[in-house]
């Protein structure tokens, strides 16, 4: 009964596991987009009040870090996940 239950657990888990791991890939990866999108307003906001606040200049260039670092973060989270699919 053990092995019957092993080979069961070797032939079926890797066809389970691998889509989910490609999801969650997929899925982390378009939180961290969404980030990187919602900095955009800010982002204008902050470079259309530098003439004002020079303040808003050092606000602008966090921003800038933080969308783009997300950014990356989603990109390399859908380069993952495109690798994972194709790996056989």
């Amino acid at each position: 009964m053990f092995k019957l239950a092993t080979t069961f657990y070797q032939s079926v888990m890797p066809g389970v596991v691998k889509p989910l791991h490609v999801l969650w890939n997929e899925v982390i990866g378009f939180v961290f987009v969404v980030l990187a999108v919602a900095t955009v307003p800010a982002g204008w906001r902050y470079y259309r009040a530098i003439e004002t606040d020079t303040n808003n200049l050092f606000r602008l260039v966090l921003t800038i870090a933080f969308g783009a670092t997300m950014a990356w973060f989603g990109v390399s989270s859908f380069l993952k996940a495109r690798k994972i699919r194709r790996r056989a």
